[in-house]
């Protein structure tokens, strides 16, 4: 029995938003097409019919956590007003954020991975760092510079991925507190210049 084009889609879909969630929780390397597949309630066998390779399945997905958190934050901005310094600050460095990587940032859960993975890896999250660049230097304003805006996106993902290394609660929260601060006068200044 044949499948339609959209029950495909869909199905391609599923694949992967739940394979976008697990490299976010486990790292490149964390996605196996079997369990996927069965977390998707599909046959491991029908996963080529989606696609060529787990390197194309890692890259797609790879993609689309990427999309998904941008969309995010920006949703999350929108939400509560005009996207402030504060409220982005406030928002990535936030304990939910560090606590929940499996729908966090994409940048801050999968750098160091995608860092040592192959150039079609790389390129996609380059892609997408260059537009997180630019809506940083957004919110900062018509006084934002590229590089504050490149400092501050280095700053928030080094606070989180730190944040989640500690063991100990305490200094998690204060490696993310000092970070806000940092964030804020950093900010503060570029509009003083």
């Amino acid at each position: 029995m044949g499948h339609s084009k959209a029950d495909k889609a869909r199905n391609r879909e599923r694949i992967l938003e739940v394979a976008a969630a697990q490299l976010r929780e486990c790292g490149l390397e964390g996605v196996s097409i079997g369990d996927l597949m069965k977390a998707v309630d599909l046959t491991h066998g029908g996963f080529y019919g989606h696609f060529a390779s787990r390197d194309d399945l890692v890259a797609a997905a790879l993609d689309k956590a990427l999309v998904d958190g941008e969309a995010s934050a920006v949703k999350s901005g929108s939400a509560k007003g005009k996207r402030t310094l504060k409220s982005l600050a406030n928002s990535y460095l936030s304990k939910i954020h560090r606590d929940n990587p499996n729908s966090g940032c994409a940048v801050s859960a999968l750098a160091g991975d995608v860092a040592r993975s192959n150039d079609q890896n790389r390129e996609i999250m380059s892609k997408h760092l260059a537009r997180y660049f630019d809506n940083i230097q957004n919110v900062v304003g018509e006084n934002g510079s590229r590089e504050l805006a490149i400092s501050l996106m280095c700053m928030m993902v080094g606070a989180v991925t730190l944040s989640r290394v500690m063991t100990d609660a305490n200094h998690s929260d204060e490696i993310l507190q000092a970070a806000r601060k940092a964030m804020l006068q950093l900010g503060q200044q570029e509009q003083s210049s």
